[in-house]
């Protein structure tokens, strides 16, 4: 499409930091190509031109990424003061933050250039991007497919090379789920490894699951990203280990001979597509090839994920409108929701939802983390497939009006491995190194002992390596 193509943020960081380029050059180009496969994808929901280009002619700050475009989701803890942010849903319709969110401050610290938000599903709940405010976002190898969420439309825009990186956010695999189903490269870090200040909503909730990060084009990117990202709040309940050594480093450190299981069942039992067992497969002989010891296994959960998981999100998203209450001065009503998040406001407002209810919820997710650990502890590294079919038809997860329920039940059939490693807090990757039969590509999920977002990034830095997938576009990357 231009030059730029195929570079990604540190390469146009540092074609800024020699001044072979312009910070007002990259920008350009990028609002090209947003406007150039947005209307194939509709992966940018917000655009923030004007913001942009005040902020591209400088003085930047001398970050790592200097001048690099980049979109933020559009919603989380991700606040950008006079920008709107819905977390696409009527009831945030309106709403502009007056001040930029603790991550916002630190991806412009690190010269990054804001120049629009991504599509998500309301709230950011369901692993696919069809929200009602904004419509689908289109998978970009194939649009009649999801392309994951709930940070699908990150993964979108990347994936076409709108910009070569995206802010994400993870709860249940929000990260890594679109990573796969759209072929580029998400890490969910370890819990609470960079601080958002968002812990203050759905306080309870939050600490639980979710992550903060970013979907990129590179392995180094990821990294560099985290260098410029990572670290504490004051008050934060707890601290995740703090790195041996910058993780940009680990990306050029050889993994040494790993110790590596595969899983090609579920740990509940739930049959996977046979494309999926390919792919994990298929990155299981990658790695044995590379020198690593390799074998299968299956953790057996003591108890089931489900049904706990779905009460801690509830009481935590029923906390959450709460606190938005407040902040908007506005009345949560039905019809400002979709079907399916009233049906779980209403649960986390029940009476099946007690404060006992809850704390028995997190004591069975506690049982899952020890059951996992066990299985875990005689590995490196557990590679299982990001999820339990390739990306599905839109429309798969809908909710209707006599089943509102049926979201989460759709779901419990996707998403069989990214929700459990957020429930243990551990880092992992989704990583671009299978294609079906169909051209519609299926990431292996990597999951690390908690703290140990090293060993991940050396590993994929050689998988990378070994079969890159930067120069792999998809047809909407095409326009």
């Amino acid at each position: 499409m231009s030059e730029f193509d195929g570079l990604d943020g540190l390469a146009l960081a540092a074609l800024v930091r020699t001044g072979q380029v312009a910070a007002s050059e990259l920008l350009e180009d990028a609002i090209t190509r947003i406007e150039k496969s947005n209307p194939a994808t509709n992966a940018v929901v917000t655009t923030m031109y004007d913001q942009a280009r005040a902020t591209a002619v400088g003085p930047l700050p001398d970050g790592p990424f200097t001048g690099v475009p980049f979109l933020l989701k559009d919603g989380g803890g991700v606040a950008y003061a006079g920008v709107p942010m819905t977390s696409a849903s009527r009831f945030l319709a309106g709403h502009v933050p007056a001040q930029d969110g603790e991550l916002t401050r630190r991806y412009k610290a690190a010269g990054l250039v804001v120049c629009g938000k991504t599509n998500l599903p309301e709230f950011g709940l369901q692993p696919t991007t069809e929200p009602e405010l904004f419509g689908p976002t289109e998978n970009p190898w194939n649009p009649e497919l999801s392309a994951g969420g709930s940070s699908g439309g990150a993964a979108a825009a990347v994936a076409t090379r709108m910009v070569p990186m995206a802010n994400a956010s993870d709860s249940g695999g929000s990260i890594r789920v679109p990573a796969s189903c759209c072929g580029v490269f998400g890490m969910k870090p370890t819990r609470l490894r960079i601080s958002s200040a968002r812990r203050r909503a759905g306080v309870s909730m939050r600490i639980a699951v979710l992550s903060e990060h970013a979907i990129t084009l590179s392995v180094r990117d990821c990294a560099a990203l985290l260098d410029a990202t990572a670290g504490p709040l004051p008050g934060d309940p707890f601290i995740a280990p703090p790195p041996s050594r910058p993780y940009i480093d680990e990306t050029r450190t050889d993994p040494g001979r790993l110790r590596i299981v595969f899983s090609k069942e579920s740990p509940v039992g739930v049959p996977l597509h046979p494309d999926c067992v390919a792919a994990v497969e298929d990155a299981a002989r990658l790695c044995e090839s590379l020198g690593h010891h390799v074998e299968e296994g299956t953790p057996r959960l003591g108890s089931s994920l489900a049904e706990p998981f779905a009460t801690v999100s509830a009481g935590g998203l029923a906390w959450d409108i709460a606190h938005l209450e407040r902040v908007t001065g506005k009345k949560a009503r039905p019809e400002d929701f979709e079907e399916a998040t009233w049906a779980m406001i209403e649960r986390g407002r029940s009476d099946t939802t007690s404060l006992s209810a809850y704390m028995d919820a997190l004591a069975e997710l506690q049982t899952l983390c020890d059951d996992l650990a066990a299985f875990q502890s005689p590995y490196d590294v557990w590679l299982t497939p990001t999820t339990a079919i390739p990306a599905p038809p839109l429309g798969s997860f809908a909710a209707t009006p006599g089943d509102p329920s049926r979201t989460m039940r759709m779901q419990g059939a996707f998403l069989q491995f990214t929700t459990l490693i957020n429930i243990t807090g551990q880092p992992a990757v989704s990583i671009p190194l299978h294609w079906n039969a169909d051209g519609v590509p299926i990431g292996a999920h990597f999951v690390a002992p908690y703290g140990d977002e090293g060993l991940l990034f050396r590993l994929a830095s050689q998988l990378e390596r070994a079969r890159p997938w930067a120069r792999r576009t998809p047809p909407a990357a095409r326009h």
